[in-house]
């Protein structure tokens, strides 16, 4: 284990008084209001009225939260319905487990409902709003990541080099308890994601693309980061054909995404050339 390591926090909570503050949960906070002040300035660039991103926050934050944690109960059942579980740890979202798919899947429904009942939206289409807040949606991700660092979770298989995560031996999952540094996956997304979200607004300034292709870009970006990232990861998962679902979630996305965006400006590269 070299001096260099990234050290595990020693604690993931903070109590002022009757008050207790989980870091996981500051982490999405933060993420939240990040989202918020970046996505509010975006669409406002582009003719939109202001403070509507944070009206519909309103509504897609909370069905952000429940569609992850629905994803990551769903797909990890055993954890709280199995021999050893406790249903109601279902609810502890502290502790975490926040299906990133579930939460951008259930979240822009609500974004979507709430902006097609808002009336300050003016013309703007809800493909625009999409596109306005997807650099927003990934700075949030990524600083939602280190969530992930103060539970000591997520991380990847063993490794040793200087930028190795340093886990203590209880939150080692089994056979995994002779090592001591992993790779920090945690920090590994959150780079990815914040250099994705730089990319999406270089890419929004020089080129002129149909309404919503720079939201399917963001889930395409983002998905071949984390298709990647989860060939590392070594906590449990359901598999299918010997790989993890989240590895498959992120490839059907991949190229349901890059389709998707593909197809909207060829369309609109028809239409010039004609």
């Amino acid at each position: 284990m070299s001096s260099l390591n990234i050290p595990s926090p020693a604690r993931s909570l903070i109590e002022i008084g009757p008050l207790t503050i989980h870091y996981y949960a500051l982490c999405i906070m933060l993420g939240i209001v990040a989202a918020v002040i970046i996505g509010n300035k975006r669409y406002v660039a582009k003719g939109g009225a202001a403070g509507l991103v944070g009206d519909v926050a309103i509504f897609a934050v909370p069905s952000g939260i429940i569609g992850g944690r629905l994803y990551h109960v769903i797909t990890s059942p055993e954890k709280y319905f199995g021999a050893n579980g406790n249903p109601i740890e279902a609810l502890y979202i502290w502790q975490g487990g926040l299906g990133i798919w579930g939460a951008i899947s259930l979240g822009a429904l609500g974004a979507f409902l709430a902006y097609r009942k808002n009336p300050k939206r003016g013309e703007l289409s809800f493909a625009s709003f999409a596109d306005a807040i997807a650099p927003g949606l990934l700075v949030a991700q990524g600083i939602g990541r280190f969530g992930n660092w103060f539970n000591k979770e997520l991380f990847g298989r063993p490794l040793d080099a200087p930028w190795a995560l340093e886990i203590p031996i209880r939150y080692r999952p089994i056979g995994y308890s002779k090592f001591e540094t992993f790779h920090p996956t945690f920090l590994y997304e959150a780079i990815w994601c914040f250099a994705a979200a730089a990319l999406l607004v270089l890419i929004g300034k020089r080129k002129a693309l149909v309404a919503g292709s720079l939201f399917a870009l963001y889930v395409a970006i983002y998905s071949l980061g984390r298709g990647v990232i989860e060939t590392l990861r070594i906590d449990e998962s359901n598999l299918i054909m010997g790989l993890r679902l989240n590895l498959w979630t992120s490839l059907i996305l991949l190229v349901s995404a890059s389709f998707i965006a593909f197809k909207l400006n060829r369309k609109n590269a028809s239409k010039v050339g004609a």
